[in-house]
């Protein structure tokens, strides 16, 4: 179904000045002072952070590599893909997906096909996730973290990180859609 880009304009607001509420690494709170279509004058704060690679990464034996990190966030150790976000001058998604792959994981990928992009939660960020899954890794490359990572790498079936993915143990939500994304390629082939 095609959408009409004029029936949106009854729902779009008018963003009349924005600015930087606090800056960090990794993200920005940004506040807009915007109009609504009823021509209310109000602000919106969202958190500003630059797009991320997402990446199912497969050994040749088809197992998954994953990552093991503390999210201070929810409290807890999070299992999910490898995942990074794009550098300013990042021109190609693929590469900085292979980067982010062997700077997390020390793993490189033999290929990388792109499985497309999700707004993981657009009411309050604009982040895009460009979901990849990589085939042939081999732990051959170098592990660089960032400064304020602390990650374990883990190798799971994929099978049993479906399983994960269906009974709910599996919870961070770059991993569901990540997994939700090659399986509906899958199927759809």
């Amino acid at each position: 179904m095609e959408r009409d880009a004029d029936a949106d304009e009854d729902l779009t607001w008018e963003t009349t000045d924005t600015e930087i509420d606090y800056s960090c690494p990794g993200f920005d709170v940004r506040r807009d002072e915007v109009t609504l279509p009823d021509g209310t004058e109000t602000d919106f704060h969202y958190v500003d952070e630059p797009a991320a690679a997402v990446i199912l990464p497969f050994t040749p034996d088809g197992d998954v590599v994953l990552v093991e990190e503390w999210r201070q966030a929810v409290g807890r150790v999070n299992r999910g893909l490898p995942a990074g976000s794009l550098e300013p001058d990042d021109d190609d998604v693929g590469a900085a997906a292979r980067r982010e792959l062997e700077e997390e994981t020390g793993y490189e990928a033999g290929s990388m096909e792109y499985l497309g992009a999700v707004e993981p939660s657009n009411g309050l960020l604009n982040s895009v996730h460009h979901h990849f899954v990589a085939r042939e890794c081999e732990p051959t490359g170098e592990r660089n973290l960032d400064f304020n990572e602390s990650i374990r790498v883990a190798v799971e079936a994929y099978d049993d990180l479906l399983a994960a993915a269906l009974d709910g143990d599996l919870r961070d939500g770059r991993t569901l859609a990540g997994v939700l994304r090659y399986e509906l390629a899958e199927r759809w082939r």
